[in-house]
């Protein structure tokens, strides 16, 4: 990766400590792009996560987004571009490395792409191997990207006017978390989520015990920082790291990486996917044309409530 990429993700992904309180902040700072994290955040946050793991002046990491939303999910027409030029982006090799790509269309080369997503290394699992407590802070849409670090946190806490989901449940057909979201949601009302491509309220994600905590939208700071000094003060470090080492083992029990594994291997399939006549699936190809003006179009077929927008569901 190009070392003016890695001083941009500096900026975009601000990370910060109260050494007083044992509690570091890192916040996604990408506002008008919905803190949508192209290939350079992502592996910074992954980097962060294990600086944060081993620094002895933290206890606590919270995981917020700057401005309206926490996030959209990842930057895919970024992304796209990126593979489409350099198949090996995501994996952050040295530019002199020597590393020859598999062959287009073959399956090693879409299996390594998406088992990225099952790795703490790209940044997208990372949180599961995280032996400090985390917190996230959900304001606006939680979508995507933002919606696996919403299910592997140990809490969640949350404006009342947040929408959680995955677009590519009704674009795409699956995303890469599928089992830890089964786990947390609750399987039928993931089903739900899954087959409509609907998202769900904050409200609903609380009755389903996915959120911790649900407050108007002026007190989720103040509620963030109640929960996050009150873990930061119950009991030393040591006592967090065997309690979320315990947890790590009952996680793995219930096959946590396993599913991530098989999801990976699911996503790897995608390229194989026909879409039927009138509709289309998420691909290269779609996103190449416009992915905003062919979202909008399909998301008029559905009803307001069940729009992935805001403003659709207002039904502008």
């Amino acid at each position: 990766m190009a070392r003016s990429e890695k001083r941009t993700a500096e900026r975009m992904m601000t990370y910060e400590k109260d050494v007083k309180n044992k509690i570091a902040y890192l916040t996604l700072n990408r506002p008008d792009k919905m803190n949508a994290p192209d290939t350079a955040m992502r592996i910074r946050y992954g980097e962060l996560l294990r600086q944060a793991n081993a620094d002895d002046d933290v206890k606590v990491l919270v995981v917020r987004g700057a401005g309206e939303h926490f996030g959209t999910g990842a930057d895919l027409p970024e992304q796209q571009e990126k593979m489409a030029s350099d198949p090996l982006a995501e994996y952050d090799f040295d530019e002199d490395a020597g590393v020859k790509p598999p062959p287009p269309r073959s399956f090693r080369r879409g299996f390594n792409f998406s088992s990225l997503y099952a790795s703490t290394r790209g940044g997208c699992r990372s949180l599961q191997e995280f032996k400090k407590i985390s917190i996230v802070e959900v304001k606006g849409y939680c979508y995507g990207w933002h919606f696996y670090q919403a299910g592997d946190a140990d809490l969640v806490i949350s404006s009342d006017d947040a929408l959680y989901g995955h677009a590519a449940f009704r674009y795409s057909g699956w995303g890469p978390r599928l089992w830890t979201w089964i786990e947390t949601v609750g399987l039928r009302k993931f089903e739900e989520m899954l087959f409509t491509g609907r998202p769900f309220t904050a409200r609903e994600m609380y009755e389903c015990n996915f959120i911790n905590s649900m407050v108007p939208r002026a007190q989720l700071e103040d509620e963030v920082q109640k929960y996050a000094l009150a873990c930061a003060r119950n009991g030393p470090t040591d006592r967090i790291v065997v309690q979320k080492t315990f947890l790590e083992i009952y996680k793995q029990y219930r096959g946590e990486y396993m599913g991530s594994i098989l999801t990976s291997l699911v996503e790897s399939l995608g390229a194989h996917l026909h879409a039927d006549e009138g509709e289309f699936v998420l691909n290269a190809e779609v996103l190449k044309k416009g992915l905003a003006s062919v979202v909008k179009d399909s998301e008029a077929q559905f009803p307001p409530e069940w729009r992935l927008s805001q403003k659709g569901r207002r039904g502008r």
